[in-house]
């Protein structure tokens, strides 16, 4: 199935942790390059989300990007450290004998102190088992809007396909009497002189106007390129470099026919392969 590099996904799961967002937007790249934001509390995080993208995405410039805000329950427990408190107190005490004019200790005064309260930090496993496991829904919207879009490229390079063949089939039919009329022109101008012409001599002349119009080649590769385009779209893989190939190698034989063209309709129809070429080889750079 074809699919698409341009996508976009958001997630978001409220739970007693908090509530985690993820948002994946998808972009053509001719490589898989993936860039991730992540809160500081889930950096532990990055190889494994890395991992899981790398498993499923075979080219794309990938933005990951996710939001993260603690539930009232996640908030980290607050605690005195005794050891240090004993100690302030105790020194307290011993300034106290020294000065007996001085105030009685303050518990609010106390707890200001640097040190003496400590929060805890919560269990970050759970909130990133939970990110991790929001992560693969999000992937899975990702994918199927890239194959969704992969469809409607397809239908389009089917039908651009479909008029590349019938161009070519006309040129291909009309061939023989763009040959006969060269050399009818050749004739003419050489009645027209008014001197004769060597019999031997007018016939290599003849064979040589059919060899610069000769595009059988040309005809068949087009034919050929063009049926590789309809076996790849079958394909189930990553199909965007071998696409962009083809379409040069297209361009080159369009180019080719239109330079060996002897008669209107010929050129009319290499340029209209041009131009379906083209918009090929456009929507194949969004092609994974």
């Amino acid at each position: 199935m074809i699919r698409s590099m341009t996508a976009f996904a958001r997630e978001e799961q409220q739970s007693g942790g908090g509530k985690l967002i993820w948002e994946l937007r998808s972009v053509n790249h001719r490589y898989l390059d993936i860039h991730v934001h992540l809160p500081e509390e889930l950096r532990s995080i990055e190889w494994p989300l890395r991992e899981r993208l790398g498993r499923r995405l075979g080219r794309g410039k990938i933005e990951c990007s996710l939001r993260y805000r603690p539930g009232i329950g996640d908030v980290g427990a607050l605690r005195i450290n005794w050891p240090f408190a004993e100690q302030v107190v105790e020194g307290c005490l011993s300034l106290g004998r020294l000065l007996p004019q001085m105030a009685p200790i303050s518990p609010i005064e106390l707890l200001r102190l640097p040190g003496i309260l400590q929060e805890t930090e919560p269990d970050p496993r759970p909130i990133a088992e939970a990110a991790i496991g929001l992560l693969e829904t999000a992937l899975g919207e990702l994918l199927s809007m890239r194959e969704r879009e992969g469809e409607r490229l397809a239908v389009m390079l089917r039908d651009r396909a479909r008029q590349l063949s019938e161009l070519t089939r006309q040129v291909q039919d009309r061939r023989p009497a763009v040959v006969r009329a060269a050399q009818e022109r050749l004739r003419a101008r050489i009645e027209g002189l008014d001197v004769g012409a060597e019999p031997g001599r007018l016939e290599q002349e003849l064979v040589l106007i059919a060899q610069r119009l000769d595009v059988d080649e040309e005809l068949q590769r087009l034919s050929s390129h063009l049926d590789e385009v309809e076996g790849v779209l079958e394909q189930n893989e990553p199909v965007g470099r071998r696409l962009d190939f083809l379409m040069q190698e297209l361009n080159r034989e369009a180019n080719t026919l239109a330079s060996k063209s002897a008669d209107t309709q010929t050129t009319r129809a290499a340029v209209t392969m041009k131009v379906l070429i083209d918009q090929m080889r456009e929507q194949v750079q969004n092609i994974e």
